[in-house]
C-alpha cells in the first residue's frame, strides 16, 4: 500500500499480491482453533475435489463453511481454477462470523474480474456490510469495494463510500479515503462527478493524524494520475498547518506520505521555508529510513530559499549525522542511501564536507556499496583531505577485485584532474602502482595519465620514459589507445617515437575501431613533426586506413587527412596540432536542471536510477474514461511492458547509413610532399564499402 516509490504498478491493482499472500492470511485466520496444523489445506490431490468442496460449502454448519472456504483458498493460492464455485463462495457471505467474512471477500477480490456478472450478487452485501454496527467489518467491505476493479460494480458502491467518509470511526474513515483513490483509477470521472475529491480534501482537516496521512497518500497519487495534475491537490496555509500538527503523531509510513507531498509545496519566502524545516527536522531522528530520506529532501528542497548562511551552517550540522547513520544499515539500506547522498552531495557538498571517511570501504562491503563509496569519496575530495584520500585508493588498488582496483586506480587520475595543487602527488602515487607491475593496475594508470596529460600539458612529461618501458604488457583497447595518443602528442620529446607506434602497426588489422583511429592521428602527428623519418609509415597507415579497412570512420579520417597532407601540409598541422580543449571531471555530475527534479524525487526509484521519472515512467498520466467505460487492463499491462523495452532500448540507436564516399585524393599531391618516386595509387572513391 506503499505510495513512496511514486508509482503503483501502473495503476493496476495487481490481484496476486492477495494471491501470494493467502497462504500467510489462512494460517492467521486458523491459528486460532488449527493449533498451526492448516498446511493440511494444501496437500489434498482428490480426483473429485470441486464437487467435494461445493458440497462442504452448502453446509449449514460454520465451521465445515470454514474449513471449505480455506480449502478454496488454499487451491486458489497454488494457482488451481476453482472460479466454478463464485456461486457457492458467495453464498457463504451473509454471515457475522468476521474471520469466514475475510475468506470471502479474499475470493472475491481475485476473482471478480473475471465473474464480473456474478460478482454483481456480492453488492448488497458490501452496501449491508457498511452499515454495520463493527467498524472493522465497515472498514474490511469499504477496502474490499476498493479492490474489486470491477466497473460494473462501481456505481453501487458511491452511497456507501459516501457514508463510510463521513463515518464517525477514524478506522473507518482512513480506509474510506484510500478507496477513493483506487476508485479513481477504475472511473476517474464517476470520483469527480461525486464529489468525492472534495470530502478527501476536506479529511485533511480530520482530528484523527491517521485519517490525514491517508487522505494526503490518496490525493498525491490522484494528481498523479489525473489530467489535472497539482490541482488536485493543492497546499494551502490551512492545510498545511493540519499537516504539520498531523506529521508528529501518524505512523511512519504516514510520515512518508505527508513528507512527501510538503516537498511538493512552494513556501511563499524564506521565513515560512526555516518554520517548516524547524517542524520537519525531528524527523531526522527517525529510526525509518525512509523517514529520514523524505525529511532530508524536504530541507535540501526548501534551503533554497534561504539566505542566511548562518542558518545553512546550523541546518549541515544537523542534517550530517542521520546521514551517515544510515550507513550502518543493512548493505541494501546502505546502497539506497549512498545513491541518494551521492545526489546530495552534488547539490550541498558541505553537509558531509566533514564526513569523508564514514565513506572509506570496508573490507566485507558488498562490491556495489565499494563502488558508491568511491565515488562519493571523490566528490567529497579536497586540497584539506587528498592526502588521506590517496592512501585509501593506493591502498584499494591491491585489493582482489579487478572491477573495483580499476575503479581506484581511475579515482586516482580524477582526483589529479579535479585538484590542481594534488596532481603530483595522485602522479606518484600512480607510479608507484606502476611499479607493482600488475598488468591490469599499469593498464588503468596508462588511461588515467593521458588525462592528467590532457588536463596539465607539459607539466608532467618527464615520467613518458616509465610508461614506454611498459609497452609490452599493454593488451587492452583503451590502454593502447591512450598510450598512442602519448607518443603522438609528445613525438618530439621521445626519441624512438616511431619504433614504437611500428609496434603496434604490426597489428593494425586486428586491433579495435579506437585503437585504430588513435594509430592513424599519432601517426600523422609523428609525420608532421618528422617528416623526413616517417614518410613510408605514414603511407602505409593511410593505405591501411582508406583501402583495406571496412570502418566508414575510419576510411573517413583517412581521407581527410590524405586530402589536407596532399594539398596544405600548413592546414594539417593546424588541424592535427591544434591546442586541445580543456577537460574536467564531469563524466559523473549531473545537469543541474537535472539534479533539482531528482533533489525532488529522493527517495525514490528516480534517486537510484539517477533518472527522471519520465525516462523510465511511461503512460503514468492515464486518460479519464467515460461514464462507466472504466480503464482497460491491457492499457496498463501494455504500458507496463514498454517500461522494461523503453530501458533496454534506451541509447540504443538504429542502424546508421554509411556515409557516401568522398572523391579520391590527388595521388600526385602526397607523393609530391613525401618526396616519393614510386607512384601511389589513389584509393577507389568507393573501395571497402560497407
Amino acid at each position: 500500500r506503499h505510495f513512496h516509490n511514486k508509482r503503483r504498478a501502473s495503476g493496476v491493482q495487481c490481484t496476486m499480491d492477495f494471491v501470494e499472500k493467502s497462504i500467510q492470511k489462512v494460517n492467521q485466520l486458523g491459528a486460532g482453533g488449527g493449533g498451526g496444523t492448516d498446511s493440511k489445506y494444501f496437500q489434498t490431490t482428490k480426483k473429485g475435489e470441486i464437487h467435494e468442496l461445493r458440497e462442504e460449502l452448502a453446509n449449514p454448519k460454520m465451521e465445515k463453511k470454514k474449513e471449505a472456504v480455506k480449502k478454496v483458498i488454499a487451491a486458489m493460492t497454488v494457482g488451481k481454477d476453482v472460479s466454478m464455485l463464485f456461486t457457492d463462495v458467495v453464498n457463504c457471505i451473509q454471515t457475522v462470523n468476521i474471520e469466514l467474512k475475510k475468506l470471502v471477500y479474499l475470493y472475491l477480490i481475485n476473482y471478480a474480474k473475471s465473474q464480473p456478472d456474478l460478482a454483481i450478487l456480492a453488492v448488497n452485501t458490501f452496501v449491508k456490510d457498511t452499515q454495520d454496527v463493527n467498524p472493522l467489518i465497515r472498514a474490511l467491505a469499504v477496502r474490499t469495494m476498493g479492490c474489486i476493479r470491477v466497473d460494473k460494480i462501481v456505481e453501487y458502491l458511491c452511497e456507501p463510500l459516501r457514508k463510510c467518509l463521513k463515518d464517525e470511526d477514524p478506522y473507518v474513515r482512513k480506509t474510506s479515503a484510500v478507496c477513493v483513490a483506487k476508485l479513481y483509477d477504475i472511473n476517474g470521472e464517476l470520483v469527480e462527478d461525486q464529489g468525492f475529491l472534495d470530502m478527501v480534501y476536506d479529511l485533511l482537516g480530520d482530528s484523527n493524524p491517521m485519517v490525514v496521512s491517508n487522505a494526503v497518500a490518496a490525493l498525491a497519487e490522484i494528481s498523479e494520475t489525473s489530467e489535472l495534475g497539482q490541482k488536485v491537490f493543492q497546499i494551502n496555509t490551512s492545510t498545511l498547518q493540519k499537516m504539520l500538527a498531523a506529521l508528529n503523531e501518524c505512523t511512519e509510513w504516514g510520515q512518508v506520505f505527508i513528507l512527501d507531498s510538503l516537498a511538493l509545496y512552494c513556501p511563499s519566502d524564506g521565513r515560512e521555508a526555516e518554520s517548516i524545516i524547524e517542524r520537519v527536522t525531528p524527523r531526522l531522528q527517525h529510526a525509518n529510513s525512509a523517514v529520514v530520506l523524505s525529511a532530508v529532501k524536504v530541507m535540501i528542497k526548501y534551503m533554497d530559499l534561504i539566505t542566511s548562511q548562518d542558518t545553512l551552517k546550523a541546518l549541515y550540522k544537523k542534517m550530517a549525522p542521520p546521514l551517515v547513520t544510515l550507513l550502518s544499515s543493512e548493505p541494501e539500506i546502505q546502497y539506497v542511501a549512498l545513491r541518494n547522498i551521492n545526489l546530495i552531495v552534488q547539490k550541498r557538498p558541505t553537509i558531509l564536507a566533514h564526513e569523508i571517511k564514514v565513506f572509506f570501504s570496508k573490507y566485507n562491503d558488498p562490491i556495489y556499496v565499494k563502488m558508491e563509496k568511491l565515488e562519493i569519496m571523490i566528490k567529497l575530495a579536497s586540497e584539506r583531505n587528498v592526502d588521506q584520500v590517496l592512501m585509501e585508493l593506493k591502498e584499494y588498488a591491491t585489493e582482489v577485485d579487478v572491477e573495483f582496483v580499476r575503479r581506484s586506480v581511475r579515482a586516482i587520475g580524477r582526483c589529479a584532474i579535479k585538484l590542481e595543487r594534488a596532481a603530483e602527488r595522485c602522479i606518484n602515487v600512480l607510479l608507484e602502482l606502476i611499479q607493482t607491475k600488475v598488468n591490469y593496475v599499469v593498464q588503468e594508470a596508462v588511461i588515467v595519465i593521458k588525462d592528467i596529460f590532457r588536463k596539465f600539458p607539459n607539466r608532467y612529461e618527464s615520467i613518458i620514459g616509465t610508461l614506454c618501458e611498459n609497452l609490452d604488457t599493454l593488451d587492452e583497447p583503451e590502454a593502447k589507445g591512450s598510450m598512442i595518443w602519448i607518443i603522438g602528442e609528445y613525438a618530439e620529446r621521445i626519441d624512438n617515437a616511431d619504433e614504437l607506434l611500428e609496434s603496434f602497426l604490426e597489428s593494425f588489422d586486428d586491433e579495435t575501431a579506437s585503437v585504430q583511429l588513435q594509430m592513424l592521428t599519432a601517426t600523422v602527428k609523428l609525420f608532421l613533426k618528422r617528416p623526413a623519418e616517417t614518410q613510408k609509415m605514414v603511407q602505409d597507415v593511410l593505405t591501411l586506413a582508406t583501402q583495406d579497412s571496412d570502418n566508414p570512420d575510419l576510411r573517413d579520417r583517412g581521407y581527410i587527412y590524405w586530402r589536407l597532407l596532399s594539398t596544405d601540409p600548413e592546414a594539417a598541422k593546424q588541424v592535427v596540432l591544434a591546442e586541445k580543449p580543456n577537460i574536467n571531471d564531469d563524466s559523473f555530475t549531473l545537469d543541474p536542471s537535472v539534479l533539482d527534479e531528482l533533489i525532488t524525487h529522493l527517495s525514490t526509484l528516480a534517486s537510484i536510477y539517477h533518472k527522471p521519472p519520465s525516462t523510465f515512467i511511461t503512460g503514468r498520466t492515464r486518460m479519464v474514461p467515460t461514464l462507466g467505460g472504466g480503464a482497460h487492463d491491457d492499457e496498463y499491462e501494455e504500458s507496463d511492458a514498454n517500461i522494461t523495452s523503453d530501458m533496454m532500448d534506451g541509447g540504443m540507436g538504429g542502424a546508421q547509413a554509411a556515409p557516401p564516399a568522398m572523391p579520391a585524393p590527388s595521388a600526385g599531391g602526397l607523393a609530391d610532399l613525401l618526396g616519393l618516386d614510386d607512384e601511389i595509387a589513389a584509393p577507389a572513391a568507393g573501395g571497402g564499402g560497407v
